[in-house]
């Protein structure tokens, strides 16, 4: 699978073209997902994003006001690349039975750790429900992801609350970095070969620990 971060706006952009706005703020809600998935909405700045996106902090206030509204712009986005890459796994070929309609999305749904800070800032706005603007745009998103398994997927109640269980307890593996004890302690070598049985190698290849992640 193609990381959808490649493919955002102003990712691959010829280094000798000057960037237009919209490329420019998607640039910063890129380095935005890395800096609010590793410190949090409370712990990271525009200045951090700014520097991590290469650009002035005042550039980032002019695009998006305040750092809630880069937040809110970041949750967006993510849902936004959430969904896409289900909807795409979800209309793929079942390739004669053999690639079920559940392990698609659920393989795509592991595959967004490409791309950094999505799964961790998702995560962090799902904790901040009394916020009185992030607590809506959190709630919407989580719901957002519900009927999307509800509807598209079709599942039935119980069936959805068990995927939707599933992929949170990813999000919190990869939220509370439990990684960085892979290797360590035996069941969280356990923990981690249940639930990307598939895709283990990859997973601990990608995903942040230690130092790394910061």
């Amino acid at each position: 699978m193609t990381s959808a971060a490649t493919s955002a706006p102003g990712a691959t952009e010829d280094p000798g073209r000057r960037l237009s706005s919209e490329e420019r703020r998607a640039q910063i809600i890129l380095a935005a997902l890395t800096v609010f998935g590793s410190r949090g909405y409370e712990g990271a700045t525009t200045d951090q994003v700014a520097r991590a996106a290469g650009v002035s902090q005042p550039y980032v206030v002019r695009l998006f006001g305040t750092k809630e509204n880069l937040f809110l712009a970041t949750i967006e986005f993510a849902l936004s690349q959430s969904l896409s890459a289900l909807r795409t796994a979800l209309a793929a070929s079942d390739e004669g039975g053999e690639n079920p309609m559940g392990k698609r999305v659920g393989e795509a749904y592991v595959d967004l750790i490409e791309i950094p800070g999505l799964h961790q800032t998702l995560a962090h706005a799902f904790l901040l429900g009394g916020h009185p603007a992030i607590g809506p745009a959190a709630r919407r998103a989580y719901l957002a992801m519900w009927r999307f398994v509800r509807d598209e997927m079709g599942l039935p109640p119980d069936s959805a609350r068990e995927f939707v269980a599933q992929g949170m307890l990813i999000s919190t593996m990869i939220g509370v970095r439990i990684v960085d004890d892979y290797g360590s302690n035996p069941e969280v070598a356990e923990l981690f070969q249940a639930c990307f049985p598939n895709k283990l190698g990859h997973v601990l290849d990608v995903l942040p620990r230690g130092e790394r992640g910061l």
